[in-house]
């Protein structure tokens, strides 16, 4: 393989992983938005007077937001490495991913 055949192939290999944490972004974003959406249909069902109140399933609601915001933000952070430094650089540098269940 020559050099701009690696390169070609390097290029490829480097916009399949931007491309697969794009999708991954956008899945993300999606939850995210289904527990915004949550948390306000939690919210206006509240009735303090009559003792039904959500606090403790919004509050886990908004958490669970900002993890996934955390995770888009991780994402970007890895696509922006990528561009600037390229795969090989991202993948020696990484920390080993824990599998999530």
């Amino acid at each position: 393989m020559n050099h701009q055949e690696q390169e070609n192939a390097e290029s490829r290999s480097e916009s399949e992983a931007i491309a697969a944490l794009e999708v991954e972004i956008q899945e993300f974003a999606a939850q995210k938005q289904a527990c915004a959406a949550r948390v306000k249909e939690l919210m206006f069902s509240e009735d303090t007077a009559a003792g039904i109140v959500h606090a403790k399933e919004i509050f886990m609601l908004q958490q669970d937001k900002l993890r996934l915001q955390v995770e888009m933000d991780c994402r970007r952070n890895k696509i922006n490495r990528i561009r600037k430094f390229g795969l090989a650089n991202e993948l020696q540098n990484s920390p080993p991913q824990p599998d999530h269940p």
